[in-house]
């Protein structure tokens, strides 16, 4: 097939089989939006193998990938080209490589452990700011949290790209539609193998910085109603346990202080006392607490957005360690 001078094909690589074509794209040409990237394949534009092809059709090792050259030309000069202050091209590359799921209004990140979801005393860089400074890469309105994690959860982390979106998601959280789950570590074996726990949780400063603890007779005025139902997926011996947790109520250090009032804490959790007594040696103390997946309606369609993120790296060695076989469980 003669490719005319104006465009160019490039061959999907066998180590890039499966892959979605706009998840292609980010690698290939970063600097291609979303917005830009749908436009091209409604044009026709780009193609796959010479058909036309969506933003999440997944690639075959071998197949031709029609780029115009359009993508290669240098832009003029303006935001997209250099990263606002405070946010660096290695911050946007660090936010490229979170993405695992995105749409024209939302964007699913996959946080990493150890980086805060928003700012606050000491803390400079975050993810609200990250993002603040992409808001060209993402259609040219500030892309908004939805909701939060902790410096040290990682895991699904949902972000909506325009005003409406947030609004129709932050009900969707509100009225407790969105069905969220987390994989934990936890000390010991919960008994029963399933439960809930309900258990209302008042703030409580301390020397490490805020916590959360069990409202006690009187506090009722500032309490915070929670519940927690959690299952055992899988054991090693009596020493630890793989647990999923579903949160019906989202408070702030909920799972946390929820595994810790009923005996067993999130390993690692240095806040909840999860980070004494490793369950085994060559563990990393880090918290091994996941977003796994979230089930949502789209803030447009109505469609479910069903999307999982993968384990971050401490929690997968823990996994290799302890024995635990993903696949088998998930």
């Amino acid at each position: 097939m003669t490719i005319p001078a104006k465009v160019e094909a490039i061959r999907v690589g066998d180590g890039e089989a499966d892959m979605r074509l706009d998840r292609w794209f980010r690698v290939h040409f970063p600097e291609v939006g979303y917005t830009y990237l749908q436009k091209l394949l409604r044009s026709g534009q780009i193609r796959v193998d010479s058909k036309r092809a969506q933003a999440n059709d997944r690639l075959t090792a071998g197949s031709e990938i029609r780029v115009p050259s359009v993508v290669r030309q240098p832009k003029k000069a303006g935001p997209g080209l250099q990263a606002p202050p405070g946010v660096s091209k290695g911050d946007r590359d660090a936010i490229e490589k979170m993405i695992i799921y995105e749409d024209e209004t939302v964007l699913v990140l996959n946080k990493p452990f150890g980086l805060a979801v928003q700012g606050g005393t000491g803390t400079k860089k975050h993810i609200d700011g990250m993002l603040e400074g992409m808001s060209d890469r993402f259609g040219g309105e500030r892309p908004r949290l939805v909701h939060r994690l902790d410096r040290d959860t990682t895991g699904v982390l949902l972000v909506a790209k325009t005003r409406e979106a947030a609004s129709r998601l932050g009900r969707t959280f509100q009225t407790r539609s969105a069905a969220k789950t987390y994989w934990a570590l936890v000390k010991g074996v919960p008994k029963p193998p399933q439960g809930k726990i309900e258990a209302a949780l008042v703030k409580a400063s301390g020397p490490d910085g805020d916590k959360v603890r069990k409202a006690q007779p009187g506090e009722q005025d500032r309490a915070m109603h929670a519940t927690t139902h959690y299952s055992v997926i899988d054991r090693a011996a009596r020493k630890a346990s793989w647990v999923s947790l579903k949160p019906v109520t989202g408070r702030q250090h909920q799972l946390r202080a929820h595994m810790h009032l009923i005996g067993h804490p999130i390993v690692g959790d240095n806040k909840y006392e999860g980070d004494v007594d490793m369950p085994a040696e060559n563990m990393e103390k880090k918290l091994h607490l996941h977003a796994r997946r979230l089930v949502i309606p789209h803030p447009k369609t109505g469609r479910p957005i069903d999307v999982t993120a993968p384990l971050p790296p401490h929690m997968a060695a823990t996994w290799d360690l302890l024995g635990f076989d993903i696949g088998k469980f998930d």
